[in-house]
Formats: C-alpha cells, structure tokens, sequence
C-alpha cells in the first residue's frame, strides 16, 4: 500500500488532536482541528458514540504515532519489532528509534516545519550526516554524530528561509549550532520526547 496523499488534516481529525503533520498552519486558527473538531465524513457530528473496546484503544494509539511519523505500516511494525529484542522498555525503545530516524532530527532542529517537509529535504540530497549527504530519510542517526546541510542545502532557498526565521527549539538531547546544524548527544528519554501517546498500549497491540 501506498503513502497516503490526501488530506493530513483529515488524519489529525480522525485522531481528534492535533498531529502537526501541515507544519505552519498547524499553529494557527485556521487548522481545521479547531474549525472542525469532529472525525471526517459526510455524516458530520455523531451525537453519540458507542464506547471503543480495548482492542480499539490500542490500534488508535498505534495509527496515531505511525501517522505523527509519516512511516508505512510494515515499517512500523519492523521498529516494533527492533525494539522489543533489546533490553529495556519496548515503548520507550520504539519511540527512540522513531526520534532517531534523520528526517525526525532535521525536523527537530527546525530545518522543516514538518517531518513531511523533512523528509522531502533529505531524499532531495539537501542534508548530510558527519560531512556527507545522506539521501534516506529513515536512517539511524548514532549519538554523536553530527548532522547538518550538504552543499546543495546550503543553496536551498527554503532552507534558508527557515534558518533566518526564529524557530522552535532543539530537544535536551540534540546540540543545536550555527544554521540549524546539529550533535546528537545521547539516547532521548520518554520525558524528552512530547509526542502524545500511550506507547504501552502500541505494545499491547503487537502482543496479543
């Protein structure tokens, strides 16, 4: 199955909060989360609603984040299982591999108002990993490791743009620099991660 290419803000509706998946806008008054905050469909607002079951509960909470990180399905289940076969806490595990993918960091350190914008940047060849361009957007950044803009980036019109503005600010455990550039420093803990989720509930959806 394909990526998805209809409209994010459907997605963030269907979720009922916001994903920040259309960058700018989200911020504004005009994201149709505030406008609208009611699932999609041509049937508008359901007076009432049977309650979710369990199982319900844990497949939202899996959509949510698979969405917030605009990976596929099967890619997110390979996270999951990545995860589960270290030591530590699945959960927290998963969503360090999430945080640690490339587009993520270039996201994070403001070089694109959102992870879709970032990923485009890194297929485009605009972001380079220790000195050399790297062009997959799911590559594992190692604590460290410096990430920054390849020539091509340097030229970008957007990305400059996005330098010049004042923008959000790096996570504790990324080292922001000059124009946007960036270290990891360490593995983020769940505290430093503010994505709005049950990640417990994700586990328990792959382990029933």
């Amino acid at each position: 199955m394909g990526r998805y290419t209809g409209s994010v803000c459907r997605l963030c509706r269907r979720e009922g909060m916001k994903l920040y998946l259309k960058g700018e806008k989200c911020y504004t008054e005009k994201c149709p989360v505030h406008k609208r905050p009611t699932p999609p469909g041509m049937h508008g607002p359901r007076p009432s609603r049977r309650k979710m079951s369990e199982f319900g509960m844990r497949l939202r909470e899996k959509q949510k984040l698979r969405r917030i990180y605009g990976i596929y399905e099967t890619q997110f289940k390979n996270y999951f299982q990545q995860a589960s076969r270290v030591k530590g806490v699945t959960g927290t595990r998963l969503l360090q591999l999430l945080e640690l993918r490339l587009d993520n960091i270039v996201y994070r350190l403001g070089l694109a108002s959102s992870r879709k914008e970032a990923r485009l940047m890194v297929a485009h060849g605009h972001i380079s990993v220790e000195g050399k361009p790297v062009t997959i957007p799911a590559y594992q950044v190692k604590p460290g490791q410096t990430i920054g803009l390849s020539e091509r980036g340097r030229r970008n019109a957007r990305i400059k743009e996005l330098t010049e503005a004042a923008g959000r600010a790096a996570p504790a455990w990324l080292e922001a620099g000059p124009d946007r550039t960036g270290r990891v420093l360490t593995l983020p803990g769940r505290d430093e991660i503010d994505v709005p989720v049950q990640e417990q509930l994700i586990v328990e959806y792959y382990s029933r």
